[in-house]
């Protein structure tokens, strides 16, 4: 395939990729958005392995089999609540390929450059091990504590900003000696130690994020793959590879940052972790009980939400792993049918992961325009006669603005405590994955629905 031929096809495989994003950026057209991207990525590997590689086919062929094989039975088998852990661990798998290649390309004997260009050379490999090392560790660590495999609460070292600053002195000074080796024909020492304290450090980073802040690891995390995978295409020389990263990380940045200032956090106070302890002072962090629950049954909520005008349902994890989404799209059917405004209030970091209650809601073929952001309903509670969380528990904790105390303290919640009642969905009156008691549990117009979400639901549905 000619160079001319290659370049044209990255050029219009970025424009999709740009496409891609701005479809991503809305349910409606997200399904678009994906199409964009999956035809972007086939244009980027035919005009690749046709045009780019020259040597290696059966390895090359044998690669995308097994790589695509092993995706296409992860597409398969995931559920949607382990979406959050799946893309958890295909991050990792970027930061690895970006070591890989870094390695490969330094031990590379037809890479000759002099001077100038062979300290450019060096940075370009020393810089994308060293992301993709911390991307890969980290990720590892966040698969782990989204799949229930590693605790949730934070793991606060004495010391450990300290220990973070030592780290980064330590990786600059291995850094400058890996360069003045590696012009001298050496450098392999510096590099593996240097990769060593990477993957130390991710390890360490995100184990200090506590469980409240998972969703901004894994958005975190996708950033830290994007720029793994520009610094590869550094390395290779591949435009294409550059820009797809470029795109990925800053995305992936600024989504963080969105979510951040959802939470009223600040990034690099989630970096230094410590948030979603169970180490406050107040009731509410310890676990205690703070009064008496009042329960309720499925025929009395089939009644509360026959007798209402407003209702406002507000999924959370429960509502994941329960699987429940689709009863919920029933209800609302039933409910809208009989005149009764129903509209979902989205936190936006309800959920393992950016976006999750979006789609599972987009999966059971919700509309669109019932669905609304925290910011823009929260008002509205005051004016709601049932209000029905489904499943979730930090995201609608009062304490997170009463308590100053509190391990969520200034964290932006839905305030569902202002409508006439609320009915919480629950297994049990364990905290949240932050860790938290909710006094919501024990206000005077609130009442627990216990049980799995998708038995109490059909009884509800049957019920109305």
């Amino acid at each position: 395939m000619p160079q001319g031929v290659v370049t044209v096809a990255y050029i219009g495989a970025t424009i999709l990729f740009i496409l891609a994003l701005g479809g991503l950026s809305h349910p409606e057209t997200a399904r678009r958005g994906n199409l964009y991207g999956m035809t972007g990525m086939g244009i980027a590997l035919i005009a690749t392995i046709f045009g780019v590689v020259t040597d290696n086919y059966t390895l090359l062929i044998l690669a995308l089999v097994i790589g695509g094989t092993i995706g296409l039975v992860l597409a398969k088998r995931v559920q949607m609540t382990q979406m959050p852990e799946l893309v958890a661990i295909l991050h990792s798998l970027v930061g690895l390929a970006a070591v890989f290649v870094g390695f490969a390309t330094f031990s590379d004997p037809d890479m000759d450059f002099v001077g100038v260009e062979q300290t450019i050379h060096d940075i370009e490999i020393y810089v994308g091990i060293l992301i993709g090392a911390i991307t890969f560790s980290g990720s590892v660590i966040a698969f782990g504590k989204l799949s229930g495999k590693i605790g949730g609460n934070p793991l606060i070292l004495p010391a450990r900003h300290w220990l973070n600053l030592s780290l980064l002195l330590i990786t600059i000074w291995v850094g400058s000696a890996f360069v003045g080796q590696s012009a001298d024909g050496g450098g392999t020492f510096p590099l593996l130690v240097m990769t060593l304290i990477a993957l130390a450090f991710g390890v360490h980073m995100v184990m200090a994020i506590g469980g409240a802040d998972m969703p901004v690891v894994v958005s975190m995390l996708n950033s830290y793959s994007g720029w793994a995978a520009s610094a590869t295409g550094f390395m290779l020389s591949n435009d294409l590879l550059i820009v797809t990263g470029a795109l990925v990380g800053s995305s992936g940045a600024i989504l963080s940052y969105i979510m951040c200032r959802a939470m009223n956090r600040k990034f690099l106070a989630v970096i230094a972790g410590g948030f979603g302890t169970t180490s406050g002072s107040s009731s509410a962090a310890s676990g205690e009980d703070q009064g008496e629950v009042v329960p309720i049954d499925t025929t009395e909520t089939a009644e509360l939400l026959k007798n209402a005008k407003e209702v406002m349902i507000i999924p959370g994890y429960g509502m994941a792993v329960a699987q429940a989404q689709h009863i919920v799209h029933e209800i609302t059917r039933k409910l809208r049918d009989n005149d009764i405004n129903v509209r979902f209030g989205i936190h936006p970091v309800a959920g393992r992961m950016p976006g999750h209650m979006n789609v599972l809601l987009a999966e059971a073929k919700l509309p669109y325009d019932i669905v609304f952001e925290m910011d823009e309903i929260n008002d509205d509670f005051p004016n709601i006669d049932v209000s029905v969380i489904i499943g979730a528990n930090d995201i609608v904790n009062p304490s997170a603005l009463t308590d100053p105390d509190s391990p969520i303290a200034g964290m932006p919640v839905l305030e569902c405590w202002k409508g006439d009642t609320t009915i919480v969905l629950k297994r049990s009156m364990a905290t949240g994955y932050a860790g938290v008691q909710n006094p919501l549990f024990f206000l005077d117009n609130t009442r627990m629905l216990f049980g799995d979400a998708r038995e109490s639901l059909d009884k509800v549905l049957a019920d109305l």
